[in-house]
């Protein structure tokens, strides 16, 4: 499939989350879920260990099971109130309706995800939640990269893709259904993938910049 024209930053501007624009019903060649994956490959890791593993999920009974935990992760997810509660100085702007709007979209997506035609689930080497923060962040440092260059790729050829992390929850459960060696690998997220309904996005909307940067100092 050819690449849209995009340039660098218009992909890295418009690489959205993408949940209800996820075409259901067209699957997705391998050929190009490899494309995105040697791109991911190219990614910096740690000491250039390149030990990340991307598990690629598109069997349907592995994509329900995965969406049944997702879907009781989303139950958790709600009914702990995580999402609840007044804006915060991090909330985007557009604040409270902005919320509900995303909170609408995640609902969708954790009704649908079965229907999704590519689950990836990333992975890093080892246990890290008993670790010093720099073993964590050098671990998730040595995956996060290439999810985001699989998820700027994968915009690139017209997929969409969405970051989720709560299944999560139940990391132990989905690692039993990929056969994960849970003890050996960390799973780090569940990316959905898809062609998308239309390859038309715009950036999102963001705070302004001095809210972001702080220059030499705090």
């Amino acid at each position: 499939m050819a690449e849209l024209e995009l340039t660098p930053d218009e992909v890295l501007a418009t690489t959205r989350t993408v949940r209800k624009r996820l075409d259901l019903e067209r699957p997705v060649a391998r050929e190009l879920i490899e494309e995105c994956l040697r791109l991911a490959q190219q990614a910096p890791s740690g000491g250039n260990r390149q030990g990340a593993v991307f598990v690629v999920v598109t069997d349907p009974e592995r994509r329900r099971a995965l969406a049944d935990i997702y879907r009781r992760s989303w139950d958790r997810y709600v009914s702990e109130g995580v999402s609840a509660g007044p804006p915060r100085a991090s909330t985007p702007p557009g604040g409270r309706d902005l919320q509900k709007r995303i909170g609408r979209s995640a609902a969708y997506l954790a009704e649908h995800l079965a229907e999704v035609p590519v689950h990836i689930v990333p992975c890093h080497p080892g246990r890290t939640e008993s670790r010093e923060q720099v073993v964590q962040a050098s671990a998730f440092g040595s995956v996060l990269p290439a999810v985001w260059s699989l998820m700027l790729a994968a915009r690139a050829r017209g997929l969409g893709t969405a970051w989720t992390t709560i299944h999560l929850f139940h990391e132990r459960e989905a690692a039993e259904v990929l056969g994960i060696p849970y003890e050996e690998y960390s799973q780090v997220a569940l990316i959905p993938l898809a062609h998308t309904i239309g390859t038309e996005f715009k950036p999102g909307p963001r705070v302004p910049l001095d809210g972001f940067v702080r220059w030499d100092s705090w």
